[in-house]
């Protein structure tokens, strides 16, 4: 839109700041933390209130946790967090190889996204971010020198209608998820796109068995590339699911009748004990893994998270890359000033830091996907100490998978870099 289109020029204008920012999770939440320290005006909005429960498997790669840390989000923070000191893998002819984590700092974790995802807005708010939670954006306007966005929330008293109100700022930071309006709002949704990956998760009460403690990661013969897992936490609960990916194997009839028999398989019911129970009902979401092919920026518009499809191909996981995202993207906005730079500062970043390694993901992929591969990668992976050691490392992301084609990466202490939290 032109500078002098009446709809901008002669729009009534509620409230300015420099960034609004579109979704409240661990994407959005970051990115208003960083921009408000320093110093830029920051209005987050989120359709959601919180705390609010976000599907995901609870779990925390040492990717995750550094970017955590980075921020000042503190364990202390969380209620449930739950530091992971061991992954015990099991592969589909039924091996199981424990991978012990490193002992110099936190490398994995786990804790509900209920409480992530609000300790993440609290921390913004702390910052000096204006947090708006019950707001929807509905209307974006991108000139030459701003953004005026119309965004739909409640209004003060019970029972009132939601009242429309117009913000003026700078850039947009867009992360509202795989199916982003904003998106939809820019002309550049996808119709149809379902992700890449699809899961089911569901937490269990009374957990009595070996998955009280440890994190599980089961490669089911019928799942690979995916997998089942089971992530403990506090009180005995855990939180029980698998991924399977958008192959055409399966469809949302199918995964929820291999939902039914996966929890029912006697070495899954065994970890989590006679008297475990499975808490209401399990729930299913989509998961975008293909940031390669996604659009990352538009004018002046920044996507991150879920809206980027910045979740790991291999694993599904995708708190670290929503949150280096939000940090990245906000990083651009004040490297700026103009839209041109922050468009290309944050592009040239995110592929810097995701690309080469997502691209190695799919591959790796691709050979687990055949049972036999599978197979003699967790025989490989339990040869020795050491073999078990650096996998565990390069499993939860704390080495880069494409760290061969990658030699800015290269440096003394590679294998040897230390955890988060120390």
């Amino acid at each position: 839109m032109a500078p002098n289109d009446p709809l901008t020029t002669n729009r009534h204008v509620d409230t300015h700041v420099d960034v609004l920012v579109v979704g409240a999770g661990p994407a959005g939440a970051t990115a208003a933390t960083v921009l408000a320290r320093a110093g830029r005006s920051v209005l987050v909005i989120d359709k959601a209130e919180f705390p609010r429960d976000k599907c995901c498997g609870d779990g925390l790669t040492t990717l995750a946790l550094r970017e955590l840390e980075a921020i000042g989000l503190r364990p202390e923070h969380v209620p449930s967090w739950q530091t992971v000191s061991a992954a015990w893998l099991r592969s589909p002819s039924g091996r199981e190889v424990c991978l012990p984590m490193p002992t110099d700092g936190m490398f994995a974790a786990t804790t509900p996204r209920r409480e992530l995802d609000a300790a993440l807005v609290a921390l913004a708010r702390s910052a000096g971010a204006e947090v708006r939670e019950g707001c929807s954006i509905v209307a974006l306007h991108q000139t030459a020198t701003h953004v005026d966005v119309e965004i739909a929330g409640p209004v003060d008293g019970a029972g009132s209608s939601p009242a429309s109100t117009t913000v003026r700022c700078q850039f947009v930071i867009a992360a509202d998820g795989m199916w982003s309006p904003t998106r939809k709002l820019l002309g550049l949704a996808e119709p149809g796109y379902l992700g890449e990956w699809h899961a089911f998760r569901q937490y269990a009460s009374n957990v009595t068995g070996t998955a009280a403690e440890r994190l599980y990661v089961w490669f089911e013969p019928d799942l690979l590339p995916g997998y089942a897992w089971s992530f403990p936490l506090p009180d005995g609960r855990a939180n029980i699911g698998f991924g399977v990916t958008r192959d055409g194997r399966y469809s949302g009839a199918d995964m929820k009748h291999l939902w039914a028999g996966l929890v029912d398989r006697p070495h899954i019911r065994e970890a989590l004990g006679p008297d475990a129970t499975l808490d209401d009902r399990h729930t299913a979401w989509p998961i975008p893994a293909g940031i390669d092919r996604a659009v990352l920026s538009a004018d002046r518009t920044l996507f991150v998270g879920d809206a980027v499809r910045a979740t790991d191909v291999m694993t599904g996981e995708g708190i670290g890359q929503a949150v280096l995202t939000g940090r990245l993207a906000a990083e651009a906005v004040l490297h700026g000033p103009s839209p041109v730079q922050v468009r290309r500062h944050y592009e040239q970043h995110v592929r810097r830091h995701l690309f080469a390694d997502h691209r190695m993901s799919k591959v790796l992929n691709g050979w687990l996907a055949k049972p036999l591969l599978a197979r003699g990668a967790i025989r490989l992976v339990g040869l020795n100490n050491w073999t078990r050691r650096n996998f565990v490392r390069w499993m939860f992301e704390d080495e880069a998978r494409a760290v061969v084609f990658t030699p800015r990466r290269w440096h003394r202490r590679f294998l040897r870099q230390a955890g988060t939290y120390r």
